[in-house]
C-alpha cells in the first residue's frame, strides 16, 4: 500500500553526516533502552523494531540489550540508507542489516521469524485505526510464546487528550489526514486482546506518553 504522509512536524528528521537525526528519537532514546531493560523477556535472542525510522534507536537498544539480535525494519526506503549508516558506524554484532517492512500491511507477521521482542515506537497516531489494529495482528502473529511487543508513544487516555500540547498535535495530525491521530489507550488494548496479547503492565513515561507493554501467552 502506498505510504501514509503526515505533517513535517510530525517526522522531524535533520541529514547529517549521511545519516539522518531526530531530536525527538534522540531525546526518548534513554527511556525506551531503560523500558526494555525492564520489560524484555530474560531468555529472549531475537529482537524486532518496527518503523525503525532514522536508525538512531535500533543502535542505541542493540548497546543496552546486546543478548539480543536486533533487526531493524522501515517501510520507507530512503531511511534504510540511514539506519544502515548508523549501524555501520557502531560497528554492533548484534544488529541485522535493515529490512524493507510496512508494519501496517497484512501478511507480514506469518513471513518473519518467531521473536521474542518486538518494539514500536511513535507510530500508531501517524496511521489510521484499520492500519494500527492490522500492525497489532501482524506483530502477535510475529511474537514467540512468551514473547512481548512494547507500543510507545501519545495516547488519548479514556477518550481524552490529557495536555495542551496533546490536543494541538492531535489537531495538527487531523487537520492533515483525518484518518490519523491519537489512539485511545483503552481501544489499543483491546485490539492487542483481540489478538490474543495479554496486557503486562501501562507505564507512564516523560513527555506523557505511554509504554504498552503486551505478551504473547
Amino acid at each position: 500500500m502506498p505510504l501514509r504522509s503526515v505533517p513535517g512536524t510530525a517526522s522531524i528528521a535533520n541529514p547529517e553526516g549521511g545519516k539522518l537525526f531526530a531530536p525527538s528519537a534522540a531525546r526518548n532514546l534513554d527511556v525506551l533502552c531503560d523500558l526494555l531493560e525492564q520489560i524484555a523477556p530474560s531468555a529472549g535472542r531475537h529482537a524486532l523494531e518496527l518503523a525503525s525510522g532514522t536508525g538512531q534507536h535500533v543502535v542505541g537498544y542493540a548497546n543496552r540489550l546486546p543478548q539480543y539480535n536486533w533487526q531493524p525494519t522501515e517501510a520507507a526506503e530512503d531511511r534504510l540508507h540511514s539506519i544502515n549508516a548508523y549501524m555501520e558506524e557502531a560497528a554492533l554484532p548484534n544488529v541485522q542489516p535493515a529490512k524493507l517492512l510496512d508494519a501496517t500491511a497484512p501478511g507480514w507477521g506469518a513471513q518473519v521469524a518467531p521473536q521474542d521482542l518486538i518494539v514500536l515506537s511513535n507510530l500508531l497516531h501517524l496511521i489510521s485505526t484499520a492500519e494500527a489494529q492490522c500492525l497489532i495482528q501482524e506483530a502477535a502473529q510475529a511474537l514467540a510464546p512468551g514473547g512481548r511487543l512494547l507500543i510507545y508513544g501519545p495516547f488519548m487516555r479514556g477518550g481524552e487528550l490529557t495536555s495542551p500540547g496533546d490536543q494541538s498535535f492531535h489537531a495538527s495530525l487531523q487537520a492533515h489526514d483525518p484518518e490519523i491521530g491519537y489512539k485511545d489507550d483503552f481501544d489499543v488494548l483491546d485490539w492487542a486482546e483481540q489478538a490474543w496479547l495479554s496486557p503486562v503492565e501501562v507505564i507512564e513515561t516523560p513527555a506523557n506518553n505511554l509504554a504498552l507493554v503486551l505478551s504473547k501467552g
